[in-house]
């Protein structure tokens, strides 16, 4: 059975810096071919792509996060990372992990849709204070 727990999050002032992690279990990213992501929720919002990677490790990124975040994986340990620069208050939010296979996709992308046959995470908190 795939888990996915995250872990990193926590309260920065505007500006700082933080870095999320993911474990996965129940699969191999070095041996099978899953999409993964992040996603973030906040407040009274709608839950929203942050970042994606496919299994050969080519990212995406929301336009609000472009240039502040850096999404990779290290295989070996299973785990999914997402960097995240110059954060801002409206960064606060729960963050989720999510992975699928990518049988079921077309591209690896940010959309919640990609990731509906998918698993998460329960999430962790960043609040970015002012």
């Amino acid at each position: 059975q795939v888990q996915l727990v995250e872990s990193g999050g926590g309260s920065v002032q505007s500006g700082g810096s933080l870095r999320l992690s993911c474990v996965a279990s129940g699969y191999s990213m070095e041996e099978s071919r899953y999409c993964m992501g992040w996603f973030r929720q906040g407040a009274g919002k709608e839950r929203e792509g942050v970042a994606t990677i496919d299994s050969v490790g080519r990212p995406t990124y929301a336009d609000s996060v472009e240039g502040r975040a850096t999404i990779s994986k290290d295989n070996a340990k299973n785990t999914l990372f997402l960097e995240m620069n110059s954060l801002k208050p409206e960064d606060t939010a729960m963050y989720y992990c999510a992975a699928v296979r990518e049988t079921w996709l077309t591209t690896c992308s940010l959309g919640l849709g990609s990731f509906s046959r998918g698993h998460w995470g329960q999430g962790t908190q960043v609040t970015v204070s002012s």
